[in-house]
């Protein structure tokens, strides 16, 4: 009698068991994935009065909806800047902008609705031949990633022009007993 109860409970256990195994639980897939591209070429270099400027690893990000494969938020332009200071003076530099040029050498306007962050913010002083390097975090128009429009980045460094001259004072202080 024992032996038939302990096969009745075996046998309940293992039809409950498939039963339970056998639903089917669908994950939901995300409904939004990042796609990162990649810029041609994949280092650049630009030489100019002041500045000799080297570009790398130049890749941009998008969050694209996977059912309708459209982007759901500007698309944003990341990498590395190398800058080396070829004037005399000390070259206080405040920003780097981009442009967004086309084929035709037109810019590439950013649409309504789109984030609009072209410049990174630098503020770095550097003296006659010193580099200095740093990461470049802009957006990019739709149009330019999505049409395939873009040919050519315009790089503008703002910087003050005159020759810095920086000087240290120290103040005899201390903190009251």
């Amino acid at each position: 009698m024992d032996m038939r109860k302990f096969l009745l409970f075996a046998a309940l256990g293992l039809v409950v068991g498939f039963y339970g195994c056998s639903k089917e639980q669908k994950a939901e897939a995300p409904k939004q994935e990042q796609i990162t591209k990649n810029l041609v070429p994949a280092k650049a270099e630009m030489k100019g009065q002041n500045f000799d400027v080297e570009l790398n690893g130049l890749s941009v990000a998008m969050t694209v909806d996977t059912a309708s494969k459209e982007m759901v938020e500007t698309p944003s332009l990341k990498g590395n800047i190398k800058i080396t200071n070829l004037s005399k003076d000390i070259l206080d530099i405040q920003a780097v902008t981009l442009e967004y040029l086309d084929e035709g050498g037109n810019p590439i306007a950013f649409k309504s609705g789109e984030k609009i962050a072209k410049a990174s913010l630098f503020l770095k002083a550097i003296k006659p031949g010193e580099t200095t390097e740093g990461t470049l975090d802009v957006t990019i128009p739709r149009a330019a990633v999505k049409e395939k429009t873009l040919g050519k980045m315009e790089i503008n460094l703002v910087y003050i022009p005159s020759p810095l001259k920086r000087e240290i004072l120290t103040l005899p202080e201390k903190v009251e007993s």
